[in-house]
């Protein structure tokens, strides 16, 4: 009989929220190795034991319109906002009831669904950055898909998170000329992460009228593209139809969870804007993303601001959920942490508690 299972052995998890629920293994943006897998699956993925793969969170259907446009994200099968947790399939949300209960990275051992999509990364890459694949897909897709951003390109990015670094990353690769990021006074240390990647302007829109400030940095001409990926304040929006120029794009990535008031739609009329929500990347965004990081072409080692040994996956999820460093970007848990990388971690945590003292 042809074995169908697949083991993956963890070597990282990502994290960026703090939602969390009993009876699940957490870890959705996860790195590691082949550990066992059966021949079908081997012939489907294109992996044998030991490769080295990053997997998507999702696990789609794989035969519904939207997967077989690459748009799996949108699937019916993996999607939060359509059922309620433990009834989609996602890494870092299926309940450990459900056999055969490894569904997150905060583990060894992931259990790798027939449905499920891997990539393969090499070996050189630490493994606490194969998961920024996510993010820079993400903007990847946001910037050049959906923005069209190009040659000579101004875009203003709303949010100086691993997101919207992601968006720097792309908007630079596409040959942005002008990168301004908007943040808030708290977010310095992301704004010099942000400048380091290629942001040309960094604007601290508690400190500086921004409107005024992105009208001078492009003499009047405004924005072609602007995404706004800042979490549930609604005041960017507002602020990014402002920002954008004449028949320009404005892409909307950051979830709200409440209605705009005073939400201006003549701005869009009047300058006959073009408006988007994203949800994610699709299948085209991940292959120059993970090359992206295989280059070393950017100091993508400044967004990974905290790692953790497995035992200590509760402070590392205190930290992401805002009651540890506030500078925090991405944090990873290594199953399996080398005695230089727990150094290089509380070397981190070190820096952090100066800065914060």
């Amino acid at each position: 009989m042809r074995q169908r299972l697949a083991l993956l052995r963890g070597h990282k998890a990502g994290s960026r929220s703090a939602r969390t629920a009993s009876a699940r293994i957490q870890g959705h943006h996860n790195i590691g190795r082949i550990h066992e897998v059966g021949e079908e699956a081997a012939k489907r993925w294109g992996v044998s034991k030991g490769d080295r793969v990053v997997v998507e969170e999702f696990i789609p259907c794989g035969y519904c319109p939207m997967c077989l446009t690459g748009n799996y994200r949108l699937c019916d099968a993996s999607d939060p906002m359509l059922a309620a947790p433990g009834e989609y399939l996602r890494y870092g949300a299926v309940p450990t009831s459900v056999s055969p209960s490894l569904w997150g990275g905060y583990s060894e051992l992931q259990y790798l669904h027939p449905h499920s999509i891997l990539y393969k990364i090499a070996d050189h890459v630490p493994a606490e950055m194969g998961p920024l694949f996510i993010p820079i897909a993400n903007g990847i897709r946001w910037m050049t898909e959906v923005g069209g951003v190009g040659i000579g390109s101004t875009v203003v990015i709303q949010g100086p998170g691993q997101h919207g670094l992601g968006c720097v990353v792309a908007a630079k690769e596409a040959g942005a000329s002008c990168i301004i990021v908007t943040g808030l006074t708290e977010d310095a240390r992301r704004f010099e992460v942000a400048r380091s990647l290629g942001a040309t302007h960094t604007i601290d829109v508690r400190e500086e009228d921004a409107v005024r400030k992105v009208r001078e940095i492009t003499a009047g001409a405004l924005a072609d593209v602007v995404v706004d990926v800042s979490a549930g304040t609604t005041e960017p929006l507002a602020l990014a139809l402002e920002f954008t120029r004449k028949l320009g794009v404005v892409i909307l990535a950051g979830q709200k969870h409440e209605p705009v008031p005073a939400f201006d739609s003549m701005a869009i009329y009047r300058k006959e804007l073009t408006v988007r929500g994203v949800r994610g990347h699709d299948l085209r965004s991940v292959a120059p993303a993970i090359k992206i990081i295989e280059s070393g072409r950017y100091p993508l080692e400044k967004m990974l601001t905290h790692l953790y040994p497995l035992e200590e996956v509760g402070r590392a999820l205190s930290t992401i959920g805002g009651k540890g460093d506030r500078n925090a970007i991405h944090l990873s848990v290594l199953p399996v942490l080398e005695r230089e990388k727990v150094g290089r971690a509380e070397k981190i945590e070190a820096k952090a508690g100066e800065r914060d003292g």
